[in-house]
């Protein structure tokens, strides 16, 4: 468990209001989101609403990053830079990811979103990947190892014909936005370490309606489907139990 932090009663109490405030800010992106609005747009919102709780958002400025919301289109997996050039259409599907700083702890959550009217393809994604984030929850149990979580997100999205991207992984979460350890959303050689009560962590599945290669675009952070086609990230901060995991990035009357 070195490097693994278990966290105080007091410590899951800040993240679970951390995460409260980031539900209520996708909750206000998702109620803005329109055809006609650009990525700058949303992600303008999410910050304003971070701020008008009096917490900081976790990603502007994280390792040069310009924005406070990834905000990723299609077949852009995550880390979308923000553009008042980039205006969504009907039927574009997506993603947003953001975080929330509450007296200096984070939570890391994200949704998948479509705009307007959108494919009966892209709800079939939108809906697995949500759903392979549960099928992953039901493995992060105390005793269980990280890579259960792994084993059971990939196996749903394989029974739905889905591409897992494997490039890019869940994390731990706390004081620091990445902490270890690492929770692949795929099957591993290793099992990786056992989950203990008091772990916190971002489970994420990236799904796509293809394969799952992707590639990273020339501004170094929007990370791109390689075959084009659409994907969806869902994400959210739980806390290991000696029972069930809790969901820490959840609001009371949002549904999750």
């Amino acid at each position: 468990m070195k490097g693994i932090s278990i966290k105080s009663q007091e410590e899951i109490e800040l993240m679970r209001e951390a995460g409260r405030i980031l539900a209520i800010t996708h909750e206000e992106m998702r109620k803005a989101l329109k055809p006609g609005m650009t990525t700058y747009d949303i992600d303008k919102l999410g910050e304003e609403v971070i701020r008008s709780y009096h917490c900081e958002p976790s990603f502007l400025n994280y390792q040069g990053y310009p924005a406070s919301v990834c905000v990723s289109v299609n077949d852009e997996v995550v880390h979308g830079i923000p553009s008042k050039n980039r205006v969504l259409q009907d039927g574009d599907i997506l993603s947003l990811d953001a975080g929330v700083i509450y007296k200096g702890y984070h939570s890391d959550s994200a949704r998948t979103y479509g705009v307007g009217e959108i494919s009966d393809m892209a709800k079939y994604l939108i809906e697995a990947t949500k759903q392979s984030f549960f099928e992953g929850l039901s493995a992060a149990r105390a005793g269980n190892h990280v890579r259960d979580i792994g084993i059971a997100v990939e196996s749903y999205a394989d029974e739905c014909g889905l591409g897992v991207v494997v490039d890019l992984v869940g994390h731990g979460v706390g004081k620091n936005l990445h902490e270890e350890p690492e929770v692949p959303n795929f099957a591993t050689r290793r099992r990786g370490p056992k989950l203990k009560a008091g772990m916190t962590i971002a489970i994420e599945p990236m799904i796509t309606l293809g394969d799952y290669e992707v590639k990273w675009m020339p501004d170094g952070w929007t990370v791109v489907t390689a075959d084009k086609s659409l994907a969806a990230h869902y994400e959210n901060t739980i806390l290991i139990t000696d029972g069930e995991p809790e969901i820490l990035s959840r609001a009371d009357g949002i549904e999750l």
